[in-house]
């Protein structure tokens, strides 16, 4: 987890409760913390009166400031795009796999991802992640960006929603969720199985690396079988996020 540093005489971001507590920010990722009863909030930043987000720190019992945008804007890290609102919060309790599908209805959808470094693209596959029932993204603990209030954001809400495990090792884990009843689909552009030739009536873990390299060797070993989406010839290849977008759209129709 990021931790910003304290500087003299540069207003709300002095009056910090907790040195782990970090900045969210962007009206919906703020909006679905706050409304997140796993999530420990310390302090709204808002522009203006706004009744409905005033209303729901009023539930959660989070003190607010109104400021203008600059004094937003001073708050938090350079070039973030708040909308005139940004949220001092805890982080969320890490999980582990067994916590984030326990509870999950089957068939169980994970994604599992192998070196996708960027905050935006990881918030976006969260964001299609919510929106298609995965139960859970999964990331290599040291190769993954940390949670900050630019994931956030790119997540749209997301981030309160699915489970974002980190673990140390991926082959192991994929070992793991083979033990668990997966069925482990690495993606590859070259692949020559078509995703829509698998089954997808089971519990699946849909593996993908970052864009250009694709996914590292023991990774893909570790998969049951490598499948490709049904891009063109003239364009074989998605971005990360659209890609993931793609796979878990092919397994909620199934």
């Amino acid at each position: 987890m990021t931790r910003r540093n304290r500087s003299r005489g540069r207003g709300p971001q002095d009056h910090r409760t907790h040195e782990d507590s970090h900045w969210l920010w962007g009206a919906h990722a703020v909006r679905a913390a706050l409304a997140n009863p796993k999530r420990r909030c310390r302090k709204l930043l808002i522009v203006g009166a706004d009744p409905a987000l005033q209303a729901l720190a009023a539930k959660a019992k989070v003190p607010v400031e109104m400021l203008d945008a600059h004094g937003v804007t001073r708050a938090l890290p350079r070039d973030a795009v708040h909308q005139g609102v940004a949220l001092l919060a805890d982080p969320l309790e890490e999980l582990d796999i067994r916590d984030a599908i326990d509870s999950a209805p089957a068939p169980r959808r994970l994604v599992l991802l192998d070196q996708v470094t960027d905050p935006h693209n990881l918030g976006a596959i969260l964001r299609s992640a919510a929106a298609f029932g995965a139960c859970g993204v999964v990331v290599q603990d040291r190769n993954s960006p940390p949670i900050t209030g630019v994931l956030a954001k790119a997540a749209s809400g997301a981030l309160e929603i699915v489970p974002l495990v980190r673990v140390v090792n991926l082959a192991r884990t994929l070992e793991e969720l083979a033990e668990l009843g997966f069925w482990r689909l690495a993606f590859a552009d070259e692949a020559a199985e078509p995703i829509e030739t698998v089954d997808l009536k089971r519990d699946v873990v849909l593996v993908l690396g970052a864009e250009g390299e694709g996914l590292r060797r023991l990774t893909r070993e570790k998969c049951d079988v490598a499948v490709r989406l049904p891009t063109r010839p003239e364009m074989p290849s998605l971005n990360v996020s659209n890609a993931a977008a793609v796979a878990l759209y092919a397994c909620s129709v199934v």
